[in-house]
Order: structure tokens, then sequence, then C-alpha cells
């Protein structure tokens, strides 16, 4: 798939001097897609505009030897973001995954899947008609689908991701979708069901779900500490990484 629709992200990244932006503005024009980075200083927030996935921008200024907290993507009411965890009960780090989702135009909804921890081969990701998760993935019914449209495909059916011998795997998607139809509905990624088939007979490891909810566009988000914790933006951000968090 070629994106060719550009969105913005902006990304909360420590920088001391100059020279600091002169190296992440100069890796990120290295990445295929990027056109154009902004960086602030005294912010600590670099803009960037282009076609590129976020995780694929986190990955190249963590390259650099600093860290990325995506802080909002496209504009207002135009993004949502999904946590992905596992239902099994033999494992104790849950969260395995991350779909950020940016609308970029007014039928097409980009989908950035991260995944780690899982065991290689092919998933399957798709929407759910509903967010019940009470009971993970088998509580969330059928794929997604629209009774007025005489598609073979669901419109939840999203595509498939594969996962390496080393339990990580990426890809980016789009969707002729809108943000607003798919908040509140469930994610699941997983080598049970294939697409569009079948039912969910079980939570095991390599099962994903999470509730897909909205996030914040590019300036819609001027948080940099927790009101209720008193903890900084980075040291919440050690923490979720601990927890698994991408």
């Amino acid at each position: 798939m070629v994106i060719t629709t550009p969105f913005q992200t902006l990304f909360a990244v420590p920088m001391t001097c100059e020279s600091c932006v002169k190296d992440i503005s100069g890796s990120l024009y290295k990445l295929s897609g990027i056109q154009k980075v902004e960086a602030n200083l005294k912010d600590q927030l670099v803009t960037i505009e282009g076609t590129a996935p976020p995780s694929a921008i986190v990955a190249t200024i963590q390259a650099t030897g600093r860290d990325a907290i995506l802080r909002g993507t496209g504009t207002s009411n135009s993004a949502a973001v999904c946590i992905l965890e596992t239902h099994s009960t033999s494992v104790s780090d849950k969260v395995r995954g991350l779909a950020r989702m940016v609308q970029v135009s007014s039928d097409l909804t980009l989908i950035d899947l991260t995944l780690k921890g899982l065991s290689p081969g092919t998933y399957w990701a798709s929407i759910r008609e509903t967010g019940d998760i009470s009971n993970g993935a088998i509580s969330t019914r059928g794929i997604w689908s629209d009774p007025k449209e005489n598609s073979i495909k669901p419109r939840g059916v999203l595509g498939t991701v594969q996962v390496g011998k080393d339990g990580i795997g990426s890809v980016f998607l789009d969707k002729p979708v809108q943000i607003w139809e798919m908040i509140g509905r469930g994610m699941v990624v997983s080598k049970q069901v294939q697409e569009g088939k079948g039912k969910f007979e079980r939570n095991d490891e390599d099962t994903l779900v999470g509730v897909i909810a909205r996030s914040a566009g590019v300036w819609d988000n001027d948080k940099t500490v927790c009101s209720c914790s008193g903890k900084t933006l980075w040291e919440e951000r050690k923490d979720e990484v601990q927890k698994g968090m991408l």
C-alpha cells in the first residue's frame, strides 16, 4: 500500500541544544515519506508532516539515542488509539500491541499497527461489532459490517500482519472508514480467525483485544505532568514501557 495523503504528527522528544535538533531532523529526513520536520527546542516538541507511519518515526528518533512520545496525530477528532492486550491468564505482561489511527480524508483512515511478544506467524486484524472485552475476544461478537453494503468483505476486516521470529510485527493499513465510526468498538488481532470467518474459541496468548478510543489531535494534548500522580511525561513513559507498552 502506498500512502499519498500527508498528515501531521507531534512528538515530545528530549533535546538540549541545536545539535540535537539537527541530529533528529537529519535522521528523519532520511526516512521515506517525510516532507517537513519542525523542532521546538524550548517546548521539547517535534512536528512532522508526511506519510511515514508514526511507529517508523518513533524508531528513527530512538535510533538517535533519544526517546519519543506521540503527543497527537492529525486534527481534532481525527485520531484514535487502541491498546491491545492478551486475556490469557497464563501470562503477566498483558500489553502486546498498539494501534494508532488517523483520518486523513473524508473517506480514508490510516492504521499503524505494532505488535510484540507474540509467536511467529500470520495474524488477522479486525474491528468488531462491540467493545465488550469482558471475556476477551470471545465477547466482542462478529466482525463489524454494514448491512447496507453489498461487499463480500465486512468493513471491519483490516488485513494481516506478519510477526517474525523476534516476536515483533508491524504494518501500515488503510481503510475507507471514518474515526467516529470506530470509537467504542473492539479490535482483535489473532491467529485464530481468518478474514471474516469463524468465531474465537479461546483467549490464548496470541489473541489480542482492545477498545478503540479517541486520541489527541496534534495540538490538543499539552500535558507535561500528570496531575493525579505528579509524574512527568517521561516518568509515565518509563512506567508504561515496563508494562509492555510500545
